[in-house]
């Protein structure tokens, strides 16, 4: 991970560099206090066939049309109350009950400008907030997360906020929860590592001089993995949770759930759901209801139903809000091999209690007679969800939401519940203040030049100047420096308007601040 600085993995003992100098008395808070809104992201991967997933009655005789070999019987779909024009796919039995309890808020038709049906490229442009022909390096959680706490990693963790600021379940830190600087991320590598974790065990090292050494790294890792107790200290605070499904993804929130009532501060976690790439077998011949499309469905609505009862039972479901997506839907029409191809928009789901439940837009528009070439459009962007969740859920100011998204997009509002408490500015402002800063870039915005105020250890120092590519523009300063505080200006000359960020880099250290220079 080499734009990680903090993100110890559980995976057999290795941990990318832990903050030993820190006690583990100042990591360890008191669980007992108000953790703040917590969102949950479930990346539905592969690209989920939003029209099955959320059928428009309204139109269902074009849908049929469209794809007569795997369109589901109309009077096996699951009506929606306050909207009689749509239903749920028969497999998602666990949402519709949750809908139905006002838990559930559907955005119908998301999605973004010239989409990418491209797998990989389209999940960067999710995770990353970017357009379509832009290429960020962090991601917009990452980037929340930075803005929220902005001078991670130094002095963290501290007693405001000894635990993880994210948390992934998954191989590795995804590019949502890469900061400017950094990886703002703790990893879990899966279920069973965390339980391994748990019970102080591990894959055993090879009886070879190298497995030696690999035994005695663990050891030190293990001694200094601050983050890591935190999580087995969380997790012993809680003893009864309700039941859950025995799948993969049930299996993570299930996690995630002790670990928030055990009493973590981290903000966001994030988990996966493979398989939704269904070209092929998306339905049995034999019963649409059934297949590969509805054992997925299935799979995240009873998660999902089990994960906010458990919530609920353990004290914590008005702190606690969830969020699905997907890289892409798939097309109207379906192909003939009994599935369907790459598509653009999509719906999202908004699960939880302090969601306000019901439909925010309106059913997709489809052709009489659909053919594979058609694409449903967009009516949401979704970094504008994005947006609404920064603002409405974690209560961002407004007008700060453009500088963690990096463009400025329309809010989709009455997704969460009217009244909700946020974080005391107090708290913001303490988070504000933790870990010395060592750079300021003023004024912010600018037009022309920008003074840089930074502090050197001593030995080279460098600030530079990078755009929201990760493309070094300019740098302002590359020299050898005696310990001590300088100021230089820069001149940002024919430099477009835009965002970029200043970067100070010494001695093993690097701070960013992002910075927007206007025109005219």
């Amino acid at each position: 991970m080499a734009a990680g600085v903090a993100i110890p993995s559980l995976l057999n003992g290795f941990g990318v560099r832990a903050h030993a100098a820190n006690p583990l008395s100042r990591m360890l808070g008191d669980f007992s206090s108000d953790t703040d809104h917590v969102l949950v992201v479930i990346q539905l991967d592969g690209g989920n066939d939003g029209l099955a997933t959320v059928s428009p009655l309204d139109q269902y005789n074009r849908l049929a049309n469209g794809r007569p070999n795997i369109v589901l019987p109309e009077n096996s779909l699951l009506p929606l109350s306050g909207a009689p024009d749509l239903a749920l796919h028969p497999a998602l039995s666990g949402l519709h009950s949750l809908y139905h309890d006002g838990q559930v808020r559907i955005v119908q038709n998301v999605g973004y400008p010239n989409p990418s049906l491209s797998h990989f490229r389209a999940t960067d442009i999710w995770m990353s907030g970017s357009d379509a022909d832009e290429y960020f390096p962090s991601g917009w959680a990452g980037r929340y997360l930075a803005y929220e706490y902005p001078n991670f990693p130094i002095d963290y963790p501290n007693p405001d906020m000894p635990h993880p600021l994210a948390v992934e379940i998954g191989n590795s830190v995804s590019l949502s929860l890469m900061g400017p600087q950094t990886g703002m991320g703790f990893v879990i590598p899966g279920t069973d590592d965390y339980y391994q974790l748990l019970a102080g065990a591990q894959t055993p090292a090879p009886n070879t001089p190298a497995g030696e050494q690999l035994a005695y790294v663990r050891l030190i890792a293990q001694q200094s993995r601050t983050y890591a107790q935190a999580i087995i200290d969380a997790s012993n605070t809680v003893t009864n949770q309700k039941t859950y499904p025995d799948t993969a993804l049930a299996a993570k929130l299930k996690i995630i759930s002790r670990l928030i009532a055990g009493g973590l501060k981290t903000r966001l976690y994030v988990v996966n759901i493979g398989g939704f790439d269904t070209h092929a077998q998306q339905v049995e011949a034999a019963d649409r209801t059934t297949g590969i499309h509805a054992n997925l469905l299935r799979q995240v609505g009873d998660a999902v139903k089990a994960f906010c009862d458990d919530l609920q039972y353990l004290g914590t479901a008005d702190r606690v809000a969830g969020m699905t997506f997907s890289e892409f839907g798939r097309r109207i029409a379906s192909n003939f091999s009994d599935g369907t191809d790459h598509g653009e928009s999509a719906p999202m789901f908004l699960f939880g209690k302090p969601v306000a439940g019901g439909v925010s837009g309106s059913n997709p528009q489809l052709p009489l007679v659909p053919t594979v070439n058609d694409n449903l459009d967009m009516e949401f962007d979704f970094r504008s969800v994005y947006a609404s969740v920064l603002r409405d859920w974690f209560c961002v100011p407004q007008d700060d939401v453009p500088g963690i998204l990096l463009h400025e997009f329309p809010f989709v509002n009455n997704l969460f519940q009217s009244g909700l408490a946020c974080v005391s500015t107090d708290v913001h402002d303490a988070h504000q203040a933790v870990g010395k800063s060592l750079l300021n870039c003023r004024p912010n915005p600018f037009r022309e030049r920008l003074t840089l105020d930074y502090e050197t250890a001593g030995g080279m120092t460098l600030v530079q100047i990078l755009d929201t590519s990760g493309r070094i523009v300019a740098t302002p300063v590359s020299t050898w420096q005696g310990k001590g505080q300088y100021q230089a200006n820069w001149d940002a000359g024919n430099l477009p308007a835009g965002t970029y960020f200043c970067r100070l880099v010494n001695s093993g250290q690097q701070q960013t601040k992002t910075v927007v220079k206007t025109g005219g």
